[in-house]
């Protein structure tokens, strides 16, 4: 066995001690009660992102759906299969989530596939997913950059579900924008008012 793969049943075993033994165990309440989180993430699948970690949230907390350069595309109702558009609607919908947050990251190897895809020796899925983020006649080449328009674009895609735009004008739901650098493990929230990414204040 791997070293890699026997740290990994180390944590499972630490995950255990810390949230499933005993009779008040994290992990036997919310059996007993369900999930009840009142914030949903979309997220890169990116191994360095991990919204649980960089958050420090217990089990229970988050709703989270993860994907390749964290993207809500847009509302479509077809015979199709829409694995984060049935997340989306599991979480606002059946959960009564109460704020999304659309999280991107630096270095982000999807919008790298979206704006260098000759590159890619493989893409029967990659090229069409990371497409729905593609914004026109803007030439922009800095990863990073990039990542925070399409963050923008899926706010945009966002809007296009009708349970979504009803909960935000009814100000049952908030939609952030979050982009986190992992250089620094620094959160940059979007501000509308100046229309820049800002230090998140903690």
């Amino acid at each position: 066995m791997s070293q890699i793969f026997s740290e990994v049943l180390h944590g499972y075993s630490l995950f255990r001690k810390k949230y499933a033994v005993g009779d008040n165990a994290v992990m036997r309440c919310l059996s007993d009660s369900g999930q009840k989180p009142q914030i949903m993430v979309v997220s890169c699948c990116d191994s360095r992102v991990d919204p649980a970690l960089i958050l420090q949230c217990n089990p229970g907390d988050l709703f989270v759906v993860r994907n390749v350069a964290n993207i809500v595309p847009p509302y479509q109702k077809d015979e199709a299969l829409h694995g984060t558009s049935a997340a989306l609607e599991f979480g606002i919908c059946l959960l009564n989530i109460k704020h999304l947050i659309l999280l991107g990251h630096s270095q982000c190897g999807g919008i790298d596939a979206l704006l260098n895809s000759q590159n890619l020796s493989q893409s029967d899925f990659i090229t069409k997913w990371v497409s729905s983020i593609k914004i026109p006649d803007v030439q922009i080449k800095n990863l990073d950059e990039y990542a925070k328009l399409a963050l923008s674009r899926s706010y945009e895609n966002c809007m296009t579900f009708p349970w979504i735009k009803e909960k935000i004008e009814t100000q049952t739901l908030t939609i952030l924008r979050w982009f986190f650098d992992i250089k620094t493990g620094k959160i940059f929230t979007y501000s509308e008012t100046s229309n820049t990414y800002q230090a998140l204040e903690v």
